[in-house]
């Protein structure tokens, strides 16, 4: 399976940095992984619905020139279904039985993601009902992608 990650803005805190390189090394044998790291749009603290909405619009372009036409998207999404590990994994493997081979997984920056990338989603998924750091996501999303195909395979590490 090839997963492609597109997250808007870099991911500046060192001790995420290694814990996504650590994921990164451990799913090397189980998936092709990329990413794509998209600058975020720069804006003040405070905005006003329209603001928001220019803002979302141009990363949510940025986005959409990134993803190919035959690629399965999720766009993490606190609106999103919600799911345990084991149906994560479960869902992940029904993609490739049904030769969705190519999975890009978008993680939104702090303003969250267009209507338009929403639209172009196949599936919107939400980890909780809590907000997290978008950087921080990246880290959730890959330990989970990871567990899924430990899941999958019966190895130990999922418990």
């Amino acid at each position: 399976m090839n997963i492609h990650i597109i997250t808007v803005g870099k991911v500046r805190e060192k001790y995420i940095k290694l814990g996504i390189q650590e994921f990164e090394k451990r799913l090397s044998s189980y998936c092709k992984l990329t990413f794509s790291e998209l600058m975020d749009e720069q804006a003040p603290e405070q905005l006003n619905e329209k603001e928001l909405l220019s803002v979302k619009k141009k990363e949510g372009e940025r986005i959409l020139n990134k993803i190919k036409q035959d690629h399965y998207v999720i766009a993490l999404d606190i609106k999103g279904v919600s799911w345990s590990s084991e149906q994560f994994s479960k869902e992940l493997e029904n993609l490739s039985f049904q030769g969705k081979n190519q999975v890009t997984f978008i993680i939104g920056g702090s303003n969250g993601l267009s209507e338009e990338v929403l639209r172009r989603a196949n599936l919107k998924l939400s980890f909780s009902k809590m907000t997290f750091p978008h950087q921080l996501m990246k880290l959730i999303l890959l330990e989970q992608v990871y567990r899924a195909f430990k899941i999958q395979r019966g190895e130990p590490y999922h418990k």
